[in-house]
């Protein structure tokens, strides 16, 4: 049995009282001193140190590709992979900015390349319109190693994790298991993904309808639904997330596909998303849905659908500033002004 751990709430408390000890209206900084008190909360120490994190971008290829869900092949799935491990990609260009570090994992890519670290389930899943994705044994093994990408991080002394995924036709899977989840039409849960025009969209719905009719994924049973329907990068997020529990480490959700490996893991293992920090609303449809079953508050609501983790890297700087204030001291007493009253109403 896994054993998640519980937000420590005394540390929350004097997160919060440090807060509104600083020379600052009381709660001036909003959700941002929230995610402060909450990153407290999960480590169990309010002294909230974040100097050292990593981006974990998780790559796989999926099955249902040759049913023409996207614009793009199995051959970007690759090119991807490799720019960002060799530092080409655009999520590379905003970690330098943001100060962190991106790991990139092959949980499954089709055509291989020299640089992620070989996690490999296979060389991609199966196609989900004939029949489920991957088997219960490969979908375990891809939670497993995600579990295990979080000790090994922890092990390197990162005490945050974000993030990122790439594989082309994930918007498919996420799509497909948000309707499920969600108890939603897909036609609903559906975007155009890289670029898709109406007609093609119109062709992918009707394909993640196929996909459902064919496995008749349990809503009630997460595990069983991802396994149907979903990939081995949105496996592996799984197994980040929950790694991220136990770890009691704090863990930034990206967008679509991230958001929705963490409903699943919110779903299959209960308490899990004490650990999870919301970065942005995607533009994806289904994205807002994800984000409210989750309870998390992302900050950012700019539009964002590039994927690549780099949602949750465009909110590290943000934190780093809450910190900066944070970490001051500049308290009323210092300065030498009445301190503000905290309001209950």
């Amino acid at each position: 049995m896994v054993r998640i751990g519980t937000p420590d709430e005394a540390a929350r408390e004097r997160a919060l009282g440090i807060w509104n000890s600083i020379a600052k209206p009381i709660g001036g900084l909003g959700e941002l001193e929230e995610i402060v008190a909450n990153i407290a909360a999960i480590s169990g120490f309010e002294g909230v140190d974040i100097s050292k994190r990593a981006l974990a971008v998780v790559c796989a290829d999926n099955g249902v590709l040759v049913q023409g869900v996207s614009q793009s092949d199995y051959s970007i799935t690759t090119a991807m992979a490799d720019a960002i491990t060799t530092g080409r990609a655009s999520v590379n260009k905003m970690a330098t900015v943001a100060g962190i570090d991106i790991h990139v994992y092959d949980m499954g890519i089709k055509d291989k390349v020299p640089g992620p670290k070989d996690l490999s389930i296979a060389n991609g899943t199966a196609d989900m319109s004939q029949g489920p994705a991957m088997s219960e044994v490969q979908m375990r093994d891809a939670i497993e190693k995600g579990v295990g990408i979080v000790e090994e991080l922890v092990g390197q002394g990162y005490t945050l994790i974000a993030t990122g995924e790439m594989g082309v036709g994930n918007t498919t899977t996420s799509s497909a298991l948000s309707a499920v989840l969600l108890g939603m039409d897909p036609a609903i849960t559906t975007g155009r993904g890289s670029g898709l025009g109406s007609e093609a969209l119109h062709h992918k719905i009707s394909v993640i309808e196929k996909c459902i009719d064919v496995n008749a994924p349990d809503p009630f049973d997460a595990l069983g639904t991802l396994a149907k329907v979903g990939g081995f990068d949105i496996a592996a997020m799984v197994g980040i997330y929950l790694g991220a529990a136990i770890k009691r480490v704090p863990v930034i959700v990206d967008g679509l596909v991230s958001s929705i490996a963490a409903l699943v893991a919110k779903r299959a293992f209960p308490g899990c998303e004490y650990a999870m920090i919301g970065s942005h609303v995607s533009s994806e449809p289904a994205a807002k849905a994800i984000i409210a079953e989750l309870g998390i508050k992302p900050v950012i609501d700019a539009g964002m659908h590039l994927g690549e983790g780099s949602g949750a890297v465009a909110l590290i700087p943000l934190i780093d500033m809450a910190l900066a204030v944070y970490g001051a001291n500049e308290t009323f007493a210092r300065i030498g002004i009445d301190a503000y009253e905290v309001n209950p109403e």
